[in-house]
């Protein structure tokens, strides 16, 4: 240990990662060799009193839970976490999807950002395929701090949603959809030649980015 991060011979630990950036290392789990993640999440919970894994399978949640039985897991949005201290979400972040096959992508976004911190308000199967449903919960995202949108096929609700509040979108296309999806390039595509204003975009099925970025958003609205 020293100079800011943790030399495990086959990992280097960023204990510094918070101090400087505000959030903790997040583990990104697929991949990763049993021994290796293991080590990984021991020595996060040593050095923070908590760890936050994602894209984990049953597989590893069973593995880690073994050694760490604190260990959380949602099969849904494949996020393996371990809490330290829970307090109550602050500020407010919706998080829409445009149909339940987006959903695992959505609740990656919720959760992340409900981890580090943030309020997180749901708003999920409001697709462009049915627009009334989703002019319905207008207040609801006029009333958040930042909306992030998740959609795949063409990808149309980011500029949907753009269009209609004064807060920033941050679009997550998704891989759902028919062979002309190309697994989320055309909904990329949508997103990032959006003509709606106040839209980012992030990589695809990047539900932890956009749930990372939307807490950084919430966080200077709280600021006083």
């Amino acid at each position: 240990m020293g100079q800011g991060y943790n030399d495990m011979g086959f990992a280097k630990l960023d204990t510094d990662r918070e101090r400087r950036t505000g959030f903790p290392e997040v583990i990104f789990c697929q991949g990763k060799a049993d021994e290796h993640l293991l080590k990984i999440y021991k020595a996060c919970v040593e050095a923070e009193g908590k760890a936050f894994g994602t894209r984990a399978s049953k597989e590893q949640f069973e593995l880690i839970r073994k050694e760490l039985p604190a260990a959380e897991y949602d099969p849904l949005s494949r996020i393996l976490k371990i809490e330290g201290k829970k307090e109550e979400g602050r500020g407010r972040v919706a998080v829409c999807c445009a149909g339940t096959a987006d959903l695992p992508v959505a609740e990656e976004a919720a959760q992340t950002a409900e981890y580090f911190g943030a309020a997180v308000d749901r708003i999920f199967d409001v697709g462009v395929s049915g627009l009334h449903r989703l002019l319905a919960q207008e207040e609801r995202l006029q009333s958040a701090n930042c909306v992030v949108a998740v959609a795949g096929m063409e990808g149309a609700l980011a500029s949907v949603i753009g269009g209609l509040v004064h807060n920033p979108v941050i679009a997550v296309p998704t891989s759902v959809g028919y062979g002309a999806s190309f697994g989320g390039v055309s909904a990329l595509l949508t997103m990032v030649n959006s003509c709606a204003n106040g839209v980012a975009v992030v990589n695809i099925d990047n539900g932890y980015g956009a749930g990372y970025l939307a807490t950084q958003i919430n966080r200077l609205a709280l600021r006083p």
